[in-house]
């Protein structure tokens, strides 16, 4: 069991902290688990085509670019970020509802646009709740994140079991139960006031600084960890439909996502060690070369054997970039720009995965698995604009390629 320190500047942590933050997050992870697999494959029942699919599963990510940072800059001003989290759950429940009376291209667009407003400010601040705590009471970050990880795992399998039983008409009320989940998260979430101090840094860790968001290597970082999470669109928004024609039961795709998701709970288990054992910039490139491997090889397999060890590759194309890019938050951003962080990070996730998705729509008409093969450039171009940033680290040029963040 983790225990929390007090701390003379905070106190001690609310009650239940590390509880009520991780079941907080856990909330839109259910409801992503479902969204993601599942909701193309209820669009493709409406007989729309793969570029309109694309195209509503895109604009989403668009809306949220403006919306999300704005919201969670707003948050850090506010205070008590759990109200944010709250309205956003009610206004979710209530747009949501609005798609079980609309079957046509333009109204779907429209309403689930509108969700992705309300939506997309959810899970960077419940993420940031994770990492105030980790940062004030000291934590354990992946043992908090993993509980997500392990919602989506159950939320996915039931949803495969759902859609091999009952199709695509499972998915709206399974999503909305979801929304309703993340109304009580907002009620739960753990109040933790505006913090107007910045954390003293720990030894041998670059100082946050007020003016870290203009580090040409703090933002190259950022922009390749969020390139190379682009690269996983087409398996976000067309696998589950892939691995329906080629075969695979709703049961076997439940399962490939668990076992993708399963692997990153693992990563997230044994952050401490990891965190301690390797550097930032190594984990991260372990990220955004894996990903150049799995899409690589994702077009070639046709087993349901080897489906499973390729999902979990996502251990390290998500988990490892996503740990190792929280970390150098953690060590760089002030506390009081903690969420407006997580905001940004956002930010670029969503421009570059709405870019990817609505590419995707074409590509996946036009050349079906094979255009997982396009996702490889996505994924090179993430690792090398993380090159670019280690290349860039002040400290690593003036100490002649050492910092404190590279071994």
């Amino acid at each position: 069991m983790t225990t929390a320190f007090s701390d003379a500047r905070y106190g001690q942590a609310p009650v239940y902290y590390r509880t009520r933050a991780a079941l907080t997050f856990s909330a839109p992870m259910f409801t992503n688990a479902l969204i993601m697999p599942y909701f193309p494959v209820w669009l493709k029942s409406l007989s729309l085509a793969d570029w309109q699919i694309g195209m509503i599963t895109g604009v989403p990510l668009i809306v949220r670019v403006i919306v999300a940072p704005i919201v969670a800059a707003l948050s850090d001003r506010i205070g008590e970020r759990a109200v944010v989290l709250f309205w956003s759950g009610v206004m979710s429940v209530i747009t949501f509802g609005a798609l079980f009376y609309t079957v046509a291209f333009w109204p779907v667009l429209l309403v689930y646009g509108i969700l992705g407003a309300f939506y997309s400010p959810y899970t960077p601040i419940a993420e940031s709740l994770m990492m105030t705590g980790a940062r004030r009471w000291r934590y354990n970050y992946g043992h908090m994140r993993m509980w997500g990880s392990l919602t989506f795992v159950v939320s996915t399998l039931l949803g495969g079991f759902l859609i091999g039983s009952d199709g695509a008409s499972m998915v709206l009320p399974s999503v909305l139960f979801g929304f309703f989940l993340t109304v009580l998260g907002g009620l739960i979430a753990p109040r933790t006031g505006q913090s107007r101090l910045k954390p003293i840094p720990a030894p041998a860790v670059v100082p946050p600084s007020e003016r870290v968001f203009r580090k040409p290597d703090f933002l190259l970082v950022m922009i390749g960890v969020t390139l190379s999470a682009s690269s996983h669109a087409m398996l976000y928004t067309f696998s589950t439909i892939y691995w329906e024609q080629i075969g695979f039961t709703g049961s076997q795709i439940g399962i490939f996502w668990s076992a993708g998701v399963l692997a990153e709970v693992c990563v997230f288990m044994i952050s401490g060690w990891l965190l301690r054992h390797f550097s930032v910039w190594q984990l991260i490139f372990a990220g955004t070369l894996m990903s150049i491997v799995r899409w690589s090889t994702f077009p070639l397999i046709h087993s349901f054997w080897l489906f499973i060890p390729l999902q979990c590759l996502h251990a390290f194309t998500f988990a490892t970039a996503h740990l190792g890019l929280q970390a150098t938050i953690v060590n760089r951003v002030p506390e009081n720009q903690e969420a407006t962080a997580q905001g940004l990070y956002f930010f670029y996730g969503n421009v570059f995965l709405a870019a990817s998705t609505f590419f995707c729509g074409f590509v996946f008409s036009r050349f079906g698995g094979t255009g997982f093969l396009f996702m490889c450039l996505l994924a090179m171009a993430g690792t090398l604009s993380v090159l670019a940033a280690w290349l860039l680290q002040p400290h690593r040029r003036a100490s002649g390629g050492k910092t404190s963040e590279s071994r």
